[in-house]
């Protein structure tokens, strides 16, 4: 798929194989740490607490200053990361984190802006505000965690659930296509696309770390699990079943056929798309720099 964006401005993709950071895994003593609290707020089952410590771990593993790092959420089961990240956070309105991300980026550029939001959250009511974010290729990490429901607020369907997916909004089956929504921030001009499961932890911790460590817009799709509503109503609602079914459905990225279409149990998991292009805040900066010259000259 092409990127929709101006061709001038992309320059080659990285030759060779693409190497990501190898963070070591940390002990829960130094997880912890970072951490404002340990009483859980998700549900028995739940995955979210896994991609937690998953970002932790990369923000650790990168040996990035804590008080350099903000994260910015959304409305959802993935939106209360904020009330346990000890990190400067922000728990913005449905669907508007990422403009609030852009402003906090734009004003302080050396701070790590990590943007935690659901599938919905990010391509229902945040869709346009998450096209325009890759599109400008902001020096954000957009870490969507997609469970293909809307978990918080009763298990309806989201633009995540597959097709013949059923939820308390389709009760017989989703007669909507779903998102690919690596593919979506792809095409919208994301420099850096990646995927992992919360069954395969190392390997989400080090797609990442190497988001994080990207300059530029990145967005890593954390495939959630949630048996309690998606489970339930299409697969199984024991967390250990969900688990191994990700480890059976989770193809890795060098053995997905090109041109191959996802499906919700097929799908490609690692680096999936990593091109360089200017930065959002850095050519701001530029312009700034011209006008001020053009104004004083």
């Amino acid at each position: 798929m092409s990127a929709l964006v101006d061709e001038q401005l992309l320059e080659a993709a990285p030759t060779g194989d693409p190497k990501l950071p190898r963070i070591k895994p940390h002990t829960t003593t130094e997880i912890k740490q970072h951490l404002r609290s340990a009483k859980t707020l998700w549900c028995p089952g739940c995955s979210n607490g896994t991609i937690t410590r998953a970002l932790i771990d990369a923000v650790l593993g990168l040996e990035i200053d804590p008080e350099k790092v903000v994260v910015v959420a959304g409305i959802g089961c993935s939106g209360r990361i904020s009330a346990y990240l000890d990190y400067s956070t922000v728990h913005t309105a449905h669907g508007r984190a990422l403009p609030v991300a852009t402003g906090i980026k734009a004003a302080d550029p050396s701070l790590h802006v990590i943007v935690a939001m659901g599938d919905g959250d990010s391509s229902a009511i945040g869709g346009n505000h998450f096209i325009h974010a890759a599109r400008r290729n902001i020096d954000l990490t957009a870490l969507v965690f997609n469970n293909s429901i809307y978990g918080m607020t009763g298990g309806q369907m989201s633009p995540t659930t597959h097709l013949g997916d059923k939820s308390t909004t389709s009760v017989y089956g989703n007669v909507e296509p779903a998102f690919d929504l690596c593919e979506l921030a792809h095409a919208a001009g994301a420099t850096y696309v990646a995927r992992g499961t919360s069954w395969g932890y190392q390997q989400l911790v080090n797609v990442l770390a190497g988001g994080i460590a990207h300059s530029g817009f990145s967005m890593v799709e954390a495939m959630a699990i949630c048996p309690v509503y998606y489970g339930r109503f299409n697969l199984t609602s024991d967390p250990a079943e969900f688990l191994k079914s990700q480890k059976e459905h989770a193809v890795p990225v060098d053995k997905f056929d090109e041109g191959e279409t996802r499906s919700h149990d097929h799908y490609p998991v690692g680096l999936l798309h990593h091109r360089e292009r200017r930065e959002y805040v850095t050519a701001l900066r530029s312009l700034r720099e011209r006008a001020q010259e053009a104004h004083n000259g």
